[in-house]
């Protein structure tokens, strides 16, 4: 019944068509547009603007035995945005990393992530310190930290499972 109202009063140009169109459909053409525009979020205001002049434009070729207002009013909404998008994309700024020159200290950058590791590694004890180092830093196999510390590499794979667990534990809290 509302739309039928809507409809009437749209096509008479009565402006409380419209009042009614945005207060009823206003959320709906919405969210169809910013799910069709994705990144341009900053055209979704004027591709609402536009799709409700679209809709007042062409309120003649409305047709409700073909379909139902509400879904009419959708696909305005959805092909308004494509529209947009197919407008506005090559606007988007893009750059490319490897035109640009970045300087970094990679001394500092060391000594930061060595901080960092630093202290990551002070929740563990000693044994598990090195036990840590030796085979995530440096990369050694815990089949040969097993040969070197006389051990079982099941007993090097629970050690560190806990050590991972009392890391995970200390960061977040």
């Amino acid at each position: 019944m509302q739309d039928e109202l809507i409809i009437k009063y749209i096509r008479k140009r009565k402006e409380e068509g419209m009042e009614m169109l945005i207060d009823s459909y206003r959320g709906l053409i919405t969210s169809v547009i910013r799910r069709h525009l994705g990144v341009l979020i900053n055209y979704e205001e004027e591709c609402v603007s536009d799709v409700l002049l679209s809709i007042w434009d062409s309120i003649k070729s409305f047709d409700k035995s073909k379909n139902d207002f509400k879904n009419w009013v959708c696909a305005i909404s959805k092909y308004k945005a494509i529209d947009y998008k197919r407008k506005y994309i090559s606007k988007i700024e893009t750059t490319d990393i490897s035109q640009e020159l970045y300087y970094i200290d990679t001394d500092l950058m060391k000594a930061e992530i060595e901080e960092e590791i630093k202290e990551i590694l002070s929740h563990l004890n000693d044994k598990d310190r090195e036990l840590f180092i030796k085979h995530y830093l440096e990369g050694e196999s815990l089949e040969s930290i097993a040969v070197k510390n006389n051990a079982k590499v099941s007993n090097l794979y629970n050690r560190l499972s806990r050590g991972r667990k009392r890391i995970r534990e200390s960061i977040s809290k």
